[in-house]
């Protein structure tokens, strides 16, 4: 009886492993094509999902100072109710001011993004599509100091704009790992396959 080696294990588990990534891909991509394309409505439903976010926070707070021992401990959650319910009430009723905020928001996201996509392509540099990685950061960075460098006259646009394209670049990314990681397992099904057609010694 025939024996399966490991490289037929390990392929035949993860042959469909790439279609997700890819698929997900896709769809974050055209989330970038419609957020540039309409930048200022990006801008300002961001502003608007920022702001239902506080109140829904501040609801939160709200009810877990029922929920806590000590009349200490319930007038902080309180406070931090209130701080949450007003600013997302102010974000809410008009989102154009807070589009100043959104933008600190998206400089710490683009920034903290690049970060995490440079570190995670350097330590998985033993594996195909590591510097796609490494370049999508480096993009993010870059995204965040051209933010910083047009405030405050680019606040209506530029926010809905970047985002799209971070979010673009991202999915291409996914798109792009997902096609590597195929390939990858198409050559290596294919190497098991000669192997195995070997006449044996």
């Amino acid at each position: 009886m025939a024996t399966e080696s490991p490289t037929q294990s390990t392929v035949m588990t993860t042959p469909g492993s790439w279609r997700p990534v890819i698929i997900g891909g896709i769809a974050i991509a055209i989330v970038g094509l419609v957020a540039m394309i309409a930048p200022f409505l990006t801008g300002v439903s961001l502003s608007l999902l920022l702001g239902g976010l506080l109140v829904v926070g501040g609801i939160v707070h709200l009810a877990q100072a029922f929920g806590v021992r000590g009349w200490r401990a319930s007038v902080w959650q309180i406070v931090l109710a209130g701080v949450y319910g007003v600013a997302g009430i102010a974000l809410l009723a008009n989102p154009i001011v807070g589009l100043t905020t959104l933008t600190v928001l998206v400089i710490a996201f683009f920034v903290a993004e690049g970060v995490v996509e440079i570190g995670m392509g350097l330590r998985s540099r033993a594996h195909a599509g590591w510097g796609s990685l490494v370049a999508s950061g480096i993009l993010s960075l870059v995204l965040a100091g051209l933010l910083i460098a047009g405030l405050p006259g680019s606040l209506l646009w530029a926010v809905g704009l970047l985002f799209g394209i971070n979010v673009f670049v991202t999915g291409a990314t996914m798109i792009y790992v997902g096609m590597t990681n195929r390939r990858q397992i198409v050559a290596e099904t294919e190497e098991t396959v000669d192997e195995g057609a070997k006449p044996s010694v």
